[in-house]
């Protein structure tokens, strides 16, 4: 939840929720002192997280995050599906893990009050990652990213019918501007046949946007027992989907590495440090922070493998990134220190 969202009522003031932005994603978190003005530590599990330190966990947390385009791009012969399939077999257990640190032992119970809402939220994210997956291998990793960093406006849309909760004119404003960057690079993708890969993408935002409402409507506790939900599913769901599309798990010793290693590192210990350090930054600097993820997934391809985007791209995904930007900081006006 960003600032903005408290000034123009989307939710009630003392929520305490969090934005996950590799997702992006509002958060619910559970217990633990949030340092909602930056003024002092948040106590996470054992950990004691000053701002500072939150500000850097955050970050190394997005660039884990903006690792994953480059990690399937190094992918050879491995389709969609399969590289879910592993991926989700490597966040699994590294998930599961985190979860039963910080619930002392207990993480069945923490899994268990998550409830439906995080059952629906992992359904979401099975589309939001397939999706996601698959507009990386058909367009460029700039228009998908930028693509991606839509999620923030589809929840805006849907939480009026879903939730009943009243959007701000201002952020009505970054979404028709964020929308307008969007048009930008979808118009380039079609000319370049890559509308299925854009679509893709939407389809990941829309997945992602999904994921959110759902937590907020259970006021789910924990964001990370949703995550793993949503890699348990996704492992039945890919298998069936090889199944019907006639691919083999069997795939290169390679790829499999890879992809065990990108759900492993990038997604399941990036979503764990981010954790960590979200609880003490404010929501409506975690949307900024954010940015990291987009803006360096993008650069990586293009370091290690020349990849470049055409110039509608960049251009689209700057006036995207500049509705996102001034939403943010508008929240951060309107954010009030409160007692925590």
């Amino acid at each position: 939840m960003d600032g903005q969202e408290i000034a123009d009522g989307l939710v009630p003031p003392g929520t305490n929720r969090n934005r996950c932005p590799a997702l992006d994603r509002h958060c619910h978190m559970p217990e633990g002192r949030v340092a909602a003005n930056g003024a002092g530590p948040a106590m996470t599990g054992r950990f004691e997280v000053s701002y500072r330190d939150g500000i850097l966990i955050v970050l190394v947390a997005g660039v884990f995050w903006s690792l994953s385009a480059l990690a399937i791009r190094l992918v050879n012969d491995a389709a969609t599906w399969q590289i879910l399939f592993y991926r989700s077999a490597g966040l699994v257990p590294v998930l599961f893990l985190f979860i039963s640190v910080r619930s002392g032992g207990r993480p069945l119970a923490e899994i268990r009050r998550a409830g439906r809402p995080a059952v629906v939220g992992g359904a979401g994210l099975v589309a939001a990652f397939a999706g996601a997956v698959y507009s990386i291998q058909e367009t460029t990793v700039a228009n998908a990213v930028f693509l991606f960093a839509t999620a923030p406006f589809f929840t805006a849309i849907l939480a009026w019918p879903v939730l009943g909760e009243r959007v701000g004119r201002r952020t009505w404003i970054a979404t028709a501007v964020g929308f307008a960057g969007v048009v930008i690079m979808v118009e380039d993708g079609i000319a370049q046949g890559a509308i299925l890969g854009n679509l893709a993408a939407v389809i990941s935002a829309i997945g992602f946007a999904v994921f959110t409402l759902s937590l907020r409507r259970g006021r789910s506790a924990d964001m990370a027992a949703a995550v793993l939900l949503a890699g348990l599913m996704s492992l039945p769901v890919s298998f069936m989907m090889c199944q019907i599309l006639d691919q083999t798990l069997f795939i290169a010793p390679r790829d499999i590495v890879i992809c065990l290693l990108m759900g492993a590192v990038l997604l399941a210990c990036g979503l764990s440090i981010y954790i960590i350090g979200s609880r003490a930054v404010p929501a409506a600097e975690l949307a900024l922070l954010a940015m990291t993820e987009v803006l360096l997934g993008p650069i990586w391809v293009w370091l290690f493998l020349g990849e470049t985007a055409a110039f509608q791209t960049w251009a689209g995904g700057a006036v995207l990134m500049a509705a996102i930007a001034g939403n943010a900081l508008s929240g951060l006006r309107g954010l009030q220190p409160r007692p925590i």
